[in-house]
């Protein structure tokens, strides 16, 4: 199918434009479809660029937390603003169009309404429409039959010359059935010999359930016996104790009794003998003599000082 495209381009440098795709023929198509065959594509693992290779601790891993790096941000904020910058700087340096004269302005033109010239000479275009015919499967292979070789030979077999079927088959019914009794035959053996052993296990069983029993007894009764002996040991070992703490306290009352039998007299006549047991008028007359008699002393001492001060003079002066 021809059309016509406009060209903005020719339009705008010569005002006219033809344009048309050139004929060509189209390429031929398989009549079937081919039969899609499974690809299987072998790469070698040492050249796989997903594989990591050599050391672990240089890779970029992703942080834990959803919150961005601030260097990160503020990296990406420069760059924005570089790029920015060299955007205004490369739309300053680009010339544009120059201001208009005195008494004139710009006004913007569509050239696609009523600035085109219209073409006198109209190129013919024609319609083409193809329709190709739809995928078809491929039929099946039809089977490979080899080539025949040889000749064909035929042979007449009448009736009763290979073989007699009741008297043929009379020995394989023999060892079928043979065969059959002596596996049942086997099964019920092995049946009863089952049962003879589920029996004797059971028997068994009892046997052993009442050993088990016997001798939980037994062990019940040892322990018992064992318990016993131990609580009459304690118990001959608490009255042996209570024995030997009676007598030693025996022995310790009849020797305090000994030793305090002495004991107070001493102690009383000590006391007595010291001061602390005294007669109260033999005491209040010792102390009102005591009183007497030390004022009487210390009356004549004053007495002998007011003398010795009189006469000291007087024996100083003839001595």
């Amino acid at each position: 199918m021809a059309s016509l495209l406009p060209a903005r381009e020719e339009v705008a440098a010569s005002g006219t434009y033809t344009y048309c795709s050139r004929p060509r023929s189209l390429p031929t198509r398989r009549k079937y479809r081919d039969t899609p065959e499974e690809t299987f594509h072998y790469a070698n693992l040492m050249y796989e660029r997903r594989v990591v290779r050599g050391n672990t601790y240089a890779l970029h891993v992703l942080p834990w937390s959803a919150q961005p790096d601030p260097l990160e941000i503020q990296r990406q904020r420069e760059a924005h603003r570089k790029a920015l910058a060299r955007k205004r700087a490369k739309d300053q340096l680009q010339p544009g169009t120059p201001e208009p004269v005195e008494g004139r302005k710009h006004v913007d033109v569509s050239l696609a309404m009523t600035y085109l010239q219209k073409l006198g000479d109209r190129i013919v275009e024609v319609d083409v429409e193809c329709q190709t015919d739809a995928f078809l499967d491929r039929p099946p292979t039809p089977l490979f039959i080899p080539a025949k070789t040889g000749r064909d030979v035929a042979t007449q077999i009448e009736e009763g010359e290979l073989f007699d079927f009741d008297i043929e088959v009379k020995p394989m019914l023999e060892v079928l059935v043979g065969k059959t009794i002596e596996q049942a035959l086997l099964e019920v053996m092995e049946e009863e010999e089952l049962a003879n052993l589920r029996a004797h296990q059971y028997a068994y069983e009892e046997l052993r359930n009442a050993e088990l029993a016997e001798v939980q007894r037994l062990e019940e009764q040892e322990r018992r016996h064992r318990e016993e002996k131990e609580r009459r040991k304690n118990q001959q070992l608490q009255i042996l104790q209570k024995q030997k703490e009676t007598s030693e306290k025996i022995a310790a009352r009849a020797f305090a009794q000994r030793y305090l039998a002495d004991l107070i007299p001493s102690v009383f006549g000590s006391l007595r003998d010291s001061g602390y047991f005294y007669d109260p008028v033999e005491r209040g007359l010792c102390c009102l003599l005591s009183f007497i008699y030390s004022n009487t002393i210390r009356k004549g001492i004053k007495k002998l000082a007011v003398t010795s001060e009189v006469y000291s003079p007087f024996l100083t002066q003839y001595w």
